[in-house]
Formats: C-alpha cells, sequence, structure tokens
C-alpha cells in the first residue's frame, strides 16, 4: 500500500542515458519508512495537536491518521520531534508517558499499541478515535443534555478511577482530551503530563510538586503553587468539565490569573441558561469545592444525580431551590487570600510549544532515520512471531 504522508522523500529516477552502443536505465527504490517496516501507513493529520498546532514549522508534535495491516485498521500516529521537542519534555514527561499507558487497558481510556523510537523521532501508536472531542460536541451542540452528559461523566469517572487505583495521575483532564469512539463513548487521552507509581503508601498521600496543565481546569492548589494531592487535582478537573457539558462554557477565566485564583477560591456560579437541575448543580458544587471538603470519587459515584436513571423524572432548579439556596461544601472553612506575590507557573503545552518553536529556527531536519527501540505492550512470544511475518526494515 503507498504511503500519502508527506514527510517522506520520494526516490529520484535519472533519466535514461543513451549511447551509440547501448542505453543504460538507472532506477532508484524507494527505501521503506520506519513506520511503513512496521506495517503502518500514513495518512492525513488529524485535527491540532495538544502541544503545538499542527503542520507549523514550530511544532513538535504531530498526530496523524494511519492505516495499520497489524491491527486491520486505522490507528492515530502521535510524532513527537526530537530536534525541536523542549529537553524538559523528552527527558521527564515523554519517558513517563509511554510508561504509563503502556500498563493501562480501560474500555474509557485511549489505548496504546506501540511505541517506536528513532534517531529523530518517537512515534506513539494508538487507538483512533474517529467522532472528535468532546470540545468539538460542544461547541458544535452550544451544551450538552444532562442524559449525554451523565453518561459521558459516569464514563469519565470509571477511567479515572481506573487510573488512580493503578497509581497514575493524568493531570491534564480537559474537554479536548476527551475523544469520542465511533459509538460516541469517551475514551480518556493524551498522558503527556501523567505520572505514575502514585499509590498510596501506609495511607500517606503522596504529594506532587510539578505544576502542570491548563489553568482553566487547574485547581486551587495548583495555582497557588504549593503540594498537592494529584489525583483530588483531577477530581477538580472533572468537575470543571462536568460544568462545561451542562453549560456549554468554562466556570472560570484563565485569562487573568488574580481574577482566575479569586474564582477558584470563592463560590462556584452558574448562569441563567441554560436551564438545569439543581442536582447536577449540587454535584459541581461538591467537586469544585476546597481541598478539604472535596468530594473523592467514591463519593462522586454515590452522588443523586450521578446514579440517576433516564427512566425517572429529573429535579428542576424550582422542585429543590434556587442556585443561592445550594449548599457550598466548606467555602467558610477554606482561607480566600488570594493574593501572592506572583503567578504560581504551570507548565502548559503552550509554554512547550514555544520552547520548541526557538530550537526549530534554521533545523535542517533529513527523513533517513535509523531505528532504535519499539515498545509494545504484548508479550515477547506474539512481538517474534509479527516480526517474523513483516519485511525488516533496510539500513
Amino acid at each position: 500500500m503507498p504511503s500519502p504522508v508527506s514527510s517522506v522523500q520520494e526516490p529520484s529516477t535519472a533519466p535514461t542515458t543513451h549511447t551509440h552502443t547501448h542505453s543504460v536505465e538507472t532506477k532508484t527504490e524507494k527505501k521503506p519508512t520506519v513506520l511503513e517496516s512496521h506495517g503502518y501507513y500514513l495518512g492525513k493529520t488529524i485535527g491540532s495537536g495538544s502541544y503545538a498546532t499542527v503542520r507549523f514549522v514550530f511544532a513538535f508534535i504531530d498526530y496523524k491518521v494511519a492505516h495499520s495491516e497489524r491491527h486491520e485498521g486505522n490507528v492515530a500516529v502521535k510524532i513527537v520531534s526530537k530536534f525541536t521537542a523542549p529537553a524538559d519534555y523528552l527527558k521527564k514527561f515523554l519517558p513517563r508517558e509511554i510508561e504509563v499507558v503502556k500498563g493501562l487497558k480501560h474500555p474509557n481510556l485511549i489505548r496504546f499499541l506501540q511505541a517506536i523510537e528513532t534517531t529523530h523521532r518517537v512515534y506513539i501508536v494508538m487507538e483512533y478515535a474517529e467522532n472528535g472531542s468532546l470540545l468539538d460536541i460542544i461547541r458544535r451542540d452550544s451544551h450538552i443534555d444532562e442524559i449525554r452528559s451523565r453518561k459521558w461523566f459516569r464514563q469519565l469517572v470509571e477511567a479515572v478511577e481506573y487510573c488512580h487505583e493503578r497509581g497514575v495521575v493524568h493531570r491534564d483532564i480537559k474537554c479536548e482530551n476527551l475523544l469520542m469512539d465511533n459509538d460516541y463513548n469517551i475514551k480518556l487521552s493524551d498522558f503527556g503530563f501523567a505520572r505514575g507509581h502514585l499509590r498510596q503508601k501506609n495511607n500517606q498521600v503522596q504529594l506532587s510538586e510539578t505544576f502542570c496543565g491548563s489553568y482553566a481546569y487547574a485547581s486551587p492548589e495548583i495555582l497557588k503553587g504549593v503540594p498537592y494531592n494529584p489525583q483530588m487535582s483531577d477530581v477538580w478537573s472533572m468537575g470543571v468539565v462536568l460544568y462545561a457539558m451542562v453549560f456549554g462554557r468554562l466556570p472560570f477565566d484563565d485569562t487573568n490569573y488574580n481574577l482566575l485564583l479569586k474564582q477558584v477560591s470563592s463560590k462556584v456560579t452558574f448562569p441563567r441558561e441554560p436551564k438545569v437541575s439543581s442536582s447536577v448543580k449540587q454535584l459541581i458544587v461538591k467537586v469544585l469545592a476546597p481541598l478539604k471538603v472535596r468530594v473523592k470519587i467514591c463519593g462522586i459515584k454515590n452522588d443523586s444525580w450521578y446514579n440517576h436513571s433516564s427512566g425517572e423524572k429529573a429535579s428542576t432548579s424550582k422542585e429543590q431551590g434556587t442556585d443561592s439556596e445550594i449548599k457550598q461544601p466548606g467555602q467558610e472553612a477554606e482561607s480566600t487570600n488570594t493574593e501572592l506575590s506572583k503567578p504560581a507557573t504551570l507548565v502548559t503545552k503552550q509554554q512547550l510549544k514555544n520552547e520548541a518553536k526557538h530550537k526549530n529556527e534554521h533545523r535542517h531536519i533529513t527523513d533517513d532515520e535509523t531505528p532504535l527501540a519499539t515498545e509494545i505492550p504484548e508479550s515477547p512470544e506474539k512481538e517474534a512471531d509479527y516480526n517474523s511475518k513483516r519485511k525488516k526494515y533496510k539500513n
């Protein structure tokens, strides 16, 4: 199957040379790319990368769809340029991401298939979600009705609980990273800021001091720049996602740091439109609450709105009280001092993108790559059997 990828160098064919005695035709055979040697044939660039807008010279990550002989269908390929990616990403976040995703398998997580490292790039092959992201659907529909919101929020909770039980925290949960499969089921993706080995030891929570993620979804403790419980910060981000689904907008303004910090430290407010039930508002205020009283995943799963059956009548704001009557847990117990000497610095993907832009100036990159390593979450016997069936890459 021919590859449509533009990064592959096209073979050159020398013109036929005529002499008085004979003619010689010189042909150059096309050498398979590293991905083609593994049975992946790259196609179009899909969407926009989280770290950079794809197709621009400063992007150090591309997301492309590829046809896979091995998996008998389309897969997604995350392509990381070693030349333009920031050193911090290559040494810290990328190895963590690969280590983490290899051990995860859940119906609501994008499935890792293979990682291939070469001299120039790292390719992460994963499940392809055909229907875009949750953000795409919110933009299309303006907001998500409570039936779909409940379904997708349950799937997100199940995925995050699965990760936490295995000592993995995501640390960048947001609508852009929630993808939709063929049946419109949530698939949590992009473990670029994830961390593993965080199971509690002797009932002691392991705090994190890497302040990363997206400002609009970051918990108050992250924004304040203090060591934080990463599991509970993931819970906060899930609350922001739920708010974004039912209201079609984010609860906090991330364009001004001081305003953002004041908002996340105060009572969450709700717009008048669209109309939603008081029960979902009550769940949101329990999630977007100060750390000391923030509901845990087990509490979310016991919530009345979360467990509401589609056959039951949903409660309305009129039946359960106005927004002002909705109890805000622990709001008085938490200090609302939002004055800091300087804003907390988050490692965001926009920041990594800007670093990549500086590294990419006037750099010439060829496509003559040499394979270095391959990682795949399968038994050695299966991999050996597969390798024996495919053509070996010719150096």
